[in-house]
């Protein structure tokens, strides 16, 4: 085969006297290489005075100092592979039984033919093998395309589940730290009690955890899958032998029926511990747990612009502004009245009140009513939109009910533990307002139950005949 015109193939590898592939290469100290056998011909040819001249730049050099070049004829070797590759593709495309290029494709039998192989295809679709290659790698690109957006859905899917498992972790150690504090006031009694919980809550951790290690792995096997199925696709299309097209039927297949499953995650609800209900003090510590998470951030507004209370800049403390009441309960107990800054007509709110030091308070809700002779009466009572507790004499707790006279039935409450702070719980749907001592974990001090709720409810406030402030506790506290 001449190389002498096919400007593609490097100088180097061409002898200069054959024009051939290089065969056995030797090179002279001007830098040009020879075949063996065609420099040792040139040698008999210019041997003069124990010297050779160089056929190509007529350098002179002694024959006796010609050194093989072994990495060019390692170079040598390679070309000779591939060109005799492409001479076996060039006989692979003639037709065995005629000998001419095949150049036609039968879509019925699935092979390539020659011009003289159609007789033997009666009614078949015959078509040129360019265009068949053109339309499978029009399929192979479309099928690369989707399965290259399934990829991306794959990476899209693992992120998620990555965000996810970061957001467990997160809500774990919330819940962990919560339930820590909830027994730090109670360690001795509920020791036993919170190793159990926080088992079951690693325990769920660990469940958790594990489905979404799961969902990952499935995710990132599929992914995988996917990458090799158009790895093999790409491949593919780049393959333009007739035995590729041939073979191409059962991966076209396989990526056609591929397709992501999507696995199942986790609920991203987390179940709220629940203090357990043991006894007595826990039990009511429960209680309080449960309505403490409706805490609303209040503040203090007077009921009016003459009353005889001063609240503080921040709207968090009231105190009796003028002295002018022997009597805790007096008459004319608007005097003393402020509401809170919110008002609720439905759900659940939580507030607490902070009353250390103080001799005398009255706590609750209030509601307006229709009864237009409230100050007629003693007014802190159901029927005149008041639902409150109250302390007198210092140590005097009461409760102010409805009665058929008009004075309130007042209930004296058992409080054992003196409350210096007061949390209330208004339930509007249930129609119930309960007060809590939190000075004693929580325990129940007393609950209105059916309060018919005719108008917007709001936070009610009463500092008494006592100069010491009552503060408004906030959430954080």
């Amino acid at each position: 085969m001449d190389f002498s015109s096919q400007g593609s193939i490097n100088e180097q590898v061409i002898c200069r006297i054959c024009q051939q592939l290089l065969t056995e290469p030797m090179s002279l100290h001007c830098g040009h290489n020879f075949c063996q056998l065609c420099i040792a011909a040139n040698e008999s040819e210019s041997f003069f005075g124990g010297q050779c001249r160089c056929p190509v730049c007529q350098s002179t050099y002694d024959p006796w100092h010609l050194m093989p070049n072994k990495e060019l004829d390692n170079i040598v070797k390679k070309i000779r592979e591939l060109n005799m590759w492409s001479y076996q593709q060039q006989q692979h495309d003639l037709c065995e039984q005629h000998g001419e290029n095949r150049h036609l494709f039968c879509k019925e039998d699935g092979k390539a033919i020659c011009s003289h192989c159609v007789q033997e295809h009666p009614g078949h679709q015959i078509l040129l093998v360019e265009e068949v290659v053109k339309e499978c790698q029009e399929k192979l690109q479309v099928a690369v395309d989707r399965l290259m957006k399934e990829e991306q859905e794959a990476e899209r899917l693992e992120a998620v589940i990555n965000e996810e498992r970061d957001t467990w972790k997160n809500r774990m150690q919330t819940e962990r730290e919560r339930i820590l504090e909830g027994f730090k006031e109670m360690r001795a009694v509920l020791n036993k009690e919170e190793k159990r919980e926080l088992q079951k809550l690693d325990d769920n951790e660990v469940h958790v955890l594990d489905n979404l290690a799961v969902a990952k792995d499935q995710v990132v096997q599929q992914g995988q899958y996917t990458r090799e199925l158009i790895s093999d696709l790409q491949r593919h299309m780049c393959e333009s032998s007739m035995d590729r097209l041939q073979g191409l039927g059962g991966l076209y297949a396989r990526s056609e029926i591929w397709t992501l499953k999507k696995p199942k995650i986790v609920s991203k609800k987390l179940s709220k511990f629940r203090f357990p209900d043991l006894s007595g003090m826990l039990q009511v510590f429960k209680e309080l747990a449960e309505v403490q998470n409706y805490w609303v951030d209040l503040t203090l507004n007077p009921f009016n612009d003459v009353s005889n209370v001063v609240v503080s800049e921040d709207q968090r403390q009231v105190t009796v502004g003028n002295i002018m009441f022997r009597n805790v309960y007096p008459c004319n107990f608007s005097a003393f009245d402020v509401w809170g800054s919110q008002n609720f007509s439905s759900g659940k709110c939580y507030w607490e009140v902070d009353v250390s030091g103080k001799i005398a308070w009255i706590l609750g809700v209030y509601s307006k009513t229709s009864n237009l002779n409230r100050k007629e009466s003693s007014g802190f009572r159901p029927e005149n939109g008041y639902w409150v507790v109250g302390l007198q004499n210092e140590c005097e707790y009461n409760a102010f009910e409805d009665s058929s006279t008009s004075d309130p039935k007042v209930l004296t409450l058992s409080v054992f533990v003196p409350p210096h702070r007061v949390g209330v719980f208004l339930d509007y749907e249930a129609s119930t307002v309960s007060f809590f001592n939190v000075t004693n974990h929580g325990s129940l001090i007393y609950k209105f139950s059916k309060c018919h709720f005719s108008h917007t409810v709001y936070p009610y406030f009463n500092p008494g005949n006592c100069p010491v402030p009552m503060k408004l506790c906030p959430p954080s506290s």
